[in-house]
């Protein structure tokens, strides 16, 4: 299943006891369609609370024989409007939303210019001027494959923190020049990472820091050698690539 939703009145993806979540919305609609038997959800990754997604994947099973358009159409109609069915099809049994996963791709949108309370809650309203060579300069250090703990958050012990940025990009709207959106592309994303990422390269952008000391901070592999957490409404998940 590949769905979009606004993340902004939610608590996050993953389903949690007495709070609206993404997948408590579409586990209900899940079970309503299968004969009021339970449906779990694996998702192929979770989003934190405000968050957003274009293109979300999960798989799960049921016991009803339904097809894909169907089974689409009837959970559009009972799931909430800022969610969205965008595609279902049938996958074998070897298929995991979350295991086969090859690669992710987030951005982030900045809002340099003016505030803007329409967009308050979909674009991170910065509104102030940012250094975008520099930016991107320090954007380009990320690439590659590197332990990433400086960037993740500082509770969780991992046994690996390494992962591998394939690309990054930043994109100037051509129709508005105060808006950026950062892009990165990788095999996997620890918690806040991306987050944390964005947080310390605006400051790198307000000339706090230089584009090289990501260097530093990556090796330093401590979360309080890396910049602030930004904002979580700038953020979506974009993409997910399977093998």
């Amino acid at each position: 299943m590949t769905f979009s939703y606004d993340g902004s009145k939610y608590s996050g993806y993953q389903k949690q006891p007495n709070e609206k979540t993404i997948q408590g919305e579409l586990e209900d609609a899940l079970k309503r369609i299968n004969n009021d038997q339970e449906v779990s959800i694996s998702a192929s990754g979770r989003t934190d609370a405000k968050v957003h997604a274009l293109n979300q994947k999960a798989h799960f099973d049921i016991n009803i024989d339904i097809e894909p358009e169907q089974l689409k159409k009837a959970l559009n109609s009972l799931i909430p409007k800022d969610i969205y069915v965008k595609k279902v099809e049938r996958v074998n049994e070897s298929f995991h939303a979350r295991f086969n996963v090859r690669a992710k791709e987030y951005i982030y949108k900045i809002n340099m210019g003016e505030y803007d309370p329409l967009e308050k809650d979909y674009v991170f309203q910065y509104n102030k001027k940012l250094d975008v060579v520099e930016i991107e300069r320090a954007m380009k250090y990320l690439e590659g494959t590197h332990n990433f703990k400086s960037f993740t958050k500082t509770d969780e012990e991992k046994d690996d923190y390494v992962r591998t940025i394939s690309q990054t990009n930043l994109i100037r709207d051509v129709k508005n020049v105060n808006k950026i959106t950062l892009c990165f592309v990788g095999t996997g994303f620890l918690r806040y990472m991306v987050r944390n990422l964005v947080g310390t390269l605006i400051e790198i952008g307000e000339g706090k820091r230089k584009s090289e000391d990501i260097l530093t901070i990556l090796t330093a592999e401590d979360r309080n050698a890396a910049g602030i957490t930004a904002h979580p409404e700038g953020l979506y998940l974009k993409d997910v690539f399977y093998m």
